[in-house]
């Protein structure tokens, strides 16, 4: 059975992971330049599989798990090239990367569980300022003059801060939630009980 539309979208975004990367990590004429329409076309297809999958009322087992990998996978490779060129921290990168994937896990904990954790206000809010940052980073080299600073700091530094500062409010955010709705869900079972007690 061929996918569809909005599960297509989701596997372009993934396809296009690779070609991100070699734009940005290959010495190509006018490679950043690709490299940002690249990420930029992915970023938004993120919007439109999601649109066309409401309205159309083709959401799928398949479609929520490949939406968020196809995100991650995205902002992941995004996060590695930048610190491979030396224009993003490499502990940065790994707070960003580590709370995408912790979310990820929590998730999937929930939907054994029976239960959607719908992406909050904060992780929306998160997800527009961290493309936003990926995205100055990207043309930083050619088009940011060094001397365009504020207070001392480049204007790609203060999106850098706003993305971890929201990385990690909407991350806390999501365990909150869930410690909500998942209270008693986790508890275990008796049989499960037994179980261990037998197996030492």
């Amino acid at each position: 059975m061929l996918p569809n539309l909005p599960n297509t979208i989701s596997l372009f975004r993934v396809l296009m992971v690779p070609v991100l990367m070699v734009f940005l990590l290959v010495d190509v004429p006018a490679g950043d330049i690709v490299a940002l329409i690249v990420f930029i076309v992915a970023a938004a297809s993120d919007f439109f599989d999601g649109f066309i999958a409401r309205r159309r009322h083709q959401t799928t087992t398949l479609g929520a798990l490949l939406d968020p990998l196809a995100d991650k996978l995205l902002v992941s490779a995004a996060l590695v090239s930048l610190v491979e060129l030396g224009d993003l921290s490499a502990w940065v990168a790994m707070v960003v990367i580590a709370r995408e994937f912790a979310v990820s896990g929590l998730r999937m904990v929930a939907a054994i569980e029976r239960v959607v954790i719908s992406a909050s206000k904060w992780g929306k809010t998160k997800t527009a300022v961290q493309m936003l940052a990926i995205a100055a980073l990207i043309v930083e080299p050619r088009w940011l003059k060094p001397e365009w600073t504020l207070g001392g700091q480049r204007i790609t530094w203060y999106l850098v801060m706003l993305m971890l500062v929201l990385t990690v409010v909407s991350g806390g955010d999501y365990f909150v939630h869930a410690r909500k709705v998942l209270k008693g869900r986790l508890a275990p079972r008796p049989d499960r009980a037994t179980d261990a007690h037998e197996g030492g």
